[in-house]
């Protein structure tokens, strides 16, 4: 008697290749700006063509990727312009979640986010960055859920997919990476001192750390692509 082979349903397909093609993306393993070859993409993540249009669109709507005339799918490449704008509203964002988390927060909610970070440490210190990178994100989700406001979470998560990439990358320059596991560390004493102002103060810190290590990096490969031009 043979066993039942049951078919992975449409719509878990495309999700699942969502989430590759997310992983891809938010690791440069599609550069910014780079177009997603369609047939390439169906034989590497093998699946068909369908579930893989239907993937890109939902990164499409999650602002990773822009579809564009004559060009197709193109991975998200974002301005110094536009990096400065994105993370001057994902800051305020931020905060304000981190603020009322800390006010909101429940006993199980902290001890879940603190074993996260209790992960992430064992992540920083293997320096398995995308280990690093899933659970840091986990965490910032978990802050924002904890906000307990779901108006504030939807704009969160809309204006924190265009960062996916960049956020990422931030964490590849060693000193860096380390003031940022600090930040964490202060993170989690506000949460667990139910400080809201201290919260915030550590966000817009964290996030403008963010931001200039993201123009460091944008302003030197940029520098490095004229030199050999």
């Amino acid at each position: 008697m043979s066993a039942e082979v049951i078919p992975i349903p449409r719509a878990a397909l495309h999700e699942q290749v969502a989430q590759r093609l997310r992983q891809m993306l938010v690791e440069g393993r599609i550069a910014p700006g780079a177009k997603l070859n369609e047939r390439e993409l169906s034989e590497q993540l093998n699946v068909s063509r369908t579930p893989l249009r239907e993937a890109i669109k939902r990164l499409a709507a999650e602002g990773l990727v822009e579809l564009l005339p004559n060009r197709g799918a193109v991975a998200v490449s974002l301005t110094e312009e536009d990096i400065v704008h994105t993370f001057e509203v994902m800051a305020g964002l931020e905060a304000q979640a981190g603020e009322l988390a800390a006010q909101r927060i429940t006993e199980e909610e902290l001890a879940e986010i603190r074993a996260m970070h209790f992960e992430m440490m064992a992540a920083y210190t293997r320096r398995d960055l995308s280990a690093y990178y899933a659970l840091n994100a986990r965490i910032h989700g978990a802050i924002s859920a904890a906000a307990r406001n779901p108006v504030l979470t939807q704009v969160y998560q809309q204006v924190n997919a265009r960062l996916q990439a960049l956020r990422f990358r931030s964490n590849q320059d060693g000193e860096k990476w380390s003031n940022a596991m600090k930040e964490h560390e202060k993170m989690i004493e506000a949460l667990a001192a139910h400080d809201g102002n201290a919260m915030r103060e550590v966000l817009l810190s964290h996030l403008r750390n963010k931001r200039e290590v993201v123009l460091e990096q944008l302003r030197a490969a940029r520098a490095s692509e004229e030199a050999a031009s």
